[in-house]
């Protein structure tokens, strides 16, 4: 066993074996001979002086003490045993490639070129991309849509079963668990009804950290009995930025996920990263329930402050209906904002350059706001403050306003047949009829409007032209304004 190691046996949530290993390896002053080249930050002065020496210190790179990603055998293993435990999960893998790179193992892992998988149509584009990577053929399931709200919301249990009767030879069910805006979808229904037909659940559950360490919050992935998640730590449970994990459930051959993720995941992980990840399952598999209990009662009162204001609408659980809204994850705010006459993006937009607030992302009639384990109440106080202030003096009539997010797809032909498609450049405006190659979309939250294989609409053109607009920031496409797609060539 690695002298770092601090032996399976002797596991405890109150260790955290990367993190502790590098603090064991700054103790002993070693010379560095291998990359990085800043050498512990001595070859940047301006990088040490900005990131600060016991960043760059710890900046290394792998080594026998400090273990491998690729094939971790101490203490990462250690770290990611730790993981799966605090997660209660069978097997848990450090993701420093994002949670792009969970999303995308979990599709390449139970998907052959031409096998089928069901998914809604609003997933993230890392999912869309893995279908481009492994030839899968996508079944979308559309989601619910509330029609006042105009948001996506969940998978209705009918509309799964629609599809896994008519696409029996499946191999998985995907699962946006919840969504951007907080819904969850009858996860532990969808798991039961999937399995009974011998196919996977996969559940994207970047946005769904929280869940796992709070009595009062959705069902988690693992609690529901899904076969794999991958989950965004950075975003809600304090690691740093790309950092996450993917979990598994005892079906799952460990030994094979790790040889998928290292596919397309760096053999250069960052220790930053890992270690951020480590000592965050620390924090919440120790504090969790208390942490998130306080982000609760923190969106809870951000709600009510914000809904006394007027014309707003800080939605929760009163949207519940059993089937597309199933649960509610009460430390989302959702704020709907089409009634004061400002579109999300533009309510986004103005509480940044006006007001020095940075939220989640805005859309064409809502924003969201993350709350999570370091906000306090004066940060609240100053966003409700700012909020009824744009409404005094921006507030204007919402007619002419879109009034949804989402727009059924037609599908033409297989994402990675259109992706590698004989192509053409095609103005925007001209392009409807025609089948798009790109992916399209407003980043954040990054849930394509069109994707490769998808037939081009008047509906989509003038969707993409308004959110333009309005100031969403269009990603996507190889021309940088978004003013050129590419369409199959005729």
């Amino acid at each position: 066993m690695n002298a770092f190691s601090s032996g399976q046996g002797a596991l405890s949530q109150e260790s955290a074996p990367i993190y502790e290993a590098l603090q064991q390896y700054k103790s002993m002053r070693v010379v560095p001979f291998d990359v990085p080249g800043h050498k512990q930050g001595r070859g940047n002065p301006e990088l040490t002086e900005f990131l600060g020496k016991a960043c760059l210190s710890v900046d290394v790179n792998s080594m026998k003490p400090l273990d491998n990603l690729s094939h971790p055998v101490s203490v990462i293993r250690d770290a990611e045993i730790l993981a799966a435990q605090a997660f209660g999960a069978a097997h848990a893998f450090f993701i420093v490639n994002g949670t792009t790179a969970a999303v995308q193992a979990m599709i390449l892992s139970v998907c052959h070129p031409g096998d089928e998988i069901i998914l809604p149509r609003n997933v993230h584009k890392s999912a869309i991309a893995a279908l481009v990577l492994c030839g899968a053929v996508p079944v979308y399931v559309n989601p619910g849509v509330d029609t006042e709200l105009g948001i996506p919301l969940g998978m209705a249990i009918a509309d799964v079963e629609k599809a896994i009767l008519a696409h029996p030879e499946a191999k998985a069910v995907m699962v946006n668990n919840p969504t951007y805006y907080g819904v969850c979808s009858n996860l532990r229904a969808i798991v039961d009804l999937a399995h009974s037909h011998g196919m996977k659940v996969l559940v994207d559950e970047a946005h769904g950290t929280h869940f796992y360490f709070n009595e009062h919050l959705p069902v988690s992935a693992m609690a529901a009995g899904a076969d794999l998640a991958s989950v965004s730590m950075h975003k809600t449970g304090g690691s740093l930025t790309q950092s996450s994990f993917l979990l598994a459930g005892p079906g799952e051959r460990e030994g094979y996920l790790l040889q998928i993720l290292n596919l397309t995941q760096t053999t250069s992980a960052s220790y930053l990263l890992m270690s951020s990840l480590d000592l965050s399952r620390r924090n919440l598999a120790l504090h969790g329930e208390e942490i998130f209990g306080n982000v609760i009662r923190l969106a809870q009162y951000a709600r009510d402050e914000i809904n006394g204001i007027g014309g707003y609408y800080a939605f929760s659980k009163e949207r519940v209906n059993g089937d597309t809204i199933f649960d509610f994850d009460t430390t989302k705010l959702s704020v709907f904002t089409r009634s004061i006459g400002l579109a999300g993006i533009e309510v986004y937009d103005l509480l940044r350059d006006e007001y020095g607030i940075q939220v989640e992302f805005g859309d064409l009639g809502n924003f969201l706001a993350v709350i999570s384990v370091g906000d306090r109440e004066r940060e609240i106080e100053r966003l409700v403050s700012a909020l009824a202030e744009i409404k005094r003096r921006y507030s204007k009539d919402p007619a002419g306003l879109f009034d949804h997010e989402y727009i059924h797809p037609q599908v033409c032909m297989t994402p990675q047949k259109a992706f590698y498609a004989n192509k053409e450049p095609s103005r925007l405006t001209e392009s409807a009829g025609r089948i798009c190659t790109d992916s399209i979309m407003c980043y954040p939250p990054g849930i394509p409007i069109i994707a490769p294989g998808e037939l081009v609409t008047q509906e989509i053109i003038d969707y993409i032209i308004y959110a333009k607009a309005k100031g969403c920031f269009l990603t996507g496409t190889e021309d940088p304004n978004a003013e050129i797609i590419g369409v199959v060539k005729e």
